[in-house]
């Protein structure tokens, strides 16, 4: 039985990077090279040089459910912080955006995403705020089309109307392989100012081992969707390859990129990712050594996990899970765990699908009951508030 939190929601604002003004350019096209000239210069900075971490995180954690933001979400997949405190929700299956007072728990469309196409595991998954957002008010969205995945950002206007408040979209990529499941989703703007994107196999394992196909993959690209200085290839946006279906990425302090993926029938996965390594979908999965191949962190049974969403505060990796219905915590040193990954909330709020750092101790927490492979109750599905040590 779960018990959902029922505290009035209080959560501070979020501090955003800011960086370059977002410019209008071409879509790339169905390739890890986009539609860019063959001998084009990549663009943009190379990718972050690691430090050492100087301390560990304790052994022994604690998250508690502080408030409960808001209720009656459908099918929320991705999350965004606006630099008042409010927050911005995608819904799968319906395609829409949604405002989430961060006071009242007030939720407001923002309005429809053209071109989404909501199916199986597909349709409008994540989000992200341009790292100019204060000056340019673009929201990035992944979101499944009749024919693929792609990225794109709008123009969100909030002197407009309720539910009229989007842009048309303006394709950033496109050409990501869908499929009714495993399509990836998560999208997040890195330290670095580039755009980053877990993508699926979509089911068809060769895909992860291809180069030239960015099903299975982490992208790195510009805001505009080039590739970018510092990628394996000049001129492709392929960073990692060997995935199976990543929906979380978030980094640490240092600048390391860390993504959480789903196994197929034994091992769940949070991976370490570095440029141009191969994480050895489908050729091994988990901690199964293999030359040529990099072993994950941590691993779980799929039964106990099923990752999506994770975030990086007070050390430790948190990092959400759907068939699981718990909240990991994998306390770090440095690139290396401390002790056994750590669970919370088991069986209390149901599946967990988005964790997203605000700051300090705190997180914001997704559940995701209304995606058709939940038992959603009354209230459901929520936007919980943690403080986390």
């Amino acid at each position: 039985m779960r018990h959902p939190a029922t505290t009035a929601a209080v959560l501070a604002s979020t501090a955003l990077l800011l960086a370059t003004g977002c410019s209008s350019g071409t879509p790339n096209s169905a390739s890890p090279s986009g539609s860019s000239p063959a001998h084009r210069e990549p663009t943009g900075s190379a990718a972050p040089t690691p430090t050492p971490t100087p301390q560990g995180a304790p052994a022994k954690g604690s998250a508690t459910v502080t408030a409960t933001v808001a209720t009656d979400l459908k099918s929320p997949w991705g999350l965004a912080a606006l630099p008042d405190g409010d927050l911005l929700v995608s819904s799968r299956d319906e395609g829409t955006i949604t405002r989430v007072d961060a006071e009242t728990g007030r939720l407001t469309p923002v309005g429809q995403v053209a071109g989404a196409a909501p199916a199986g595991e597909g349709g409008l998954m994540g989000l992200a705020l341009s790292p100019s957002y204060a000056t340019d008010h673009q929201v990035y969205a992944y979101f499944t089309t009749a024919s693929d995945n792609r990225i794109a950002r709008m123009l969100y206007d909030e002197k407009r109307p309720s539910g009229q408040q989007l842009g048309a979209p303006d394709t950033v990529f496109k050409g990501i392989p869908k499929g009714v499941t495993h399509n990836g989703g998560r999208i997040a703007f890195g330290p670095d100012k580039m755009l980053y994107a877990g993508t699926g196999e979509t089911g068809d394992t060769s895909l992860a081992q291809d180069p030239k196909s960015l099903g299975g993959k982490i992208l790195r690209m510009t805001k505009d969707g080039e590739p970018v200085h510092g990628n394996p290839e000049a001129d492709s946006v392929v960073y990692s390859l060997g995935h199976r279906n990543v929906q979380g990425l978030a980094w640490d302090k240092e600048g390391r990129l860390w993504a959480a993926e789903f196994g197929q029938n034994t091992w769940d996965e949070l991976n370490l990712i570095e440029p141009g390594k191969n994480y050895g979908w489908p050729e091994v999965e988990g901690k199964e050594q293999k030359d040529g191949f990099v072993a994950p962190v941590a691993q779980w049974k799929t039964s106990d996990a099923s990752p999506s969403g994770i975030a990086v505060a007070e050390g430790s990796v948190w990092m959400a899970g759907l068939r699981g219905e718990r909240l990991w915590r994998i306390p770090l040193n440095g690139t290396e765990p401390v002790a056994d990954p750590e669970p919370f909330f088991t069986e209390k709020y149901g599946r967990l699908r988005t964790v997203l750092a605000t700051g300090g101790d705190q997180l914001l927490l997704v559940t995701s009951e209304t995606d058709s492979r939940g038992t959603p109750e009354s209230g459901d599905d929520r936007i919980l508030k943690v403080t986390v040590k």
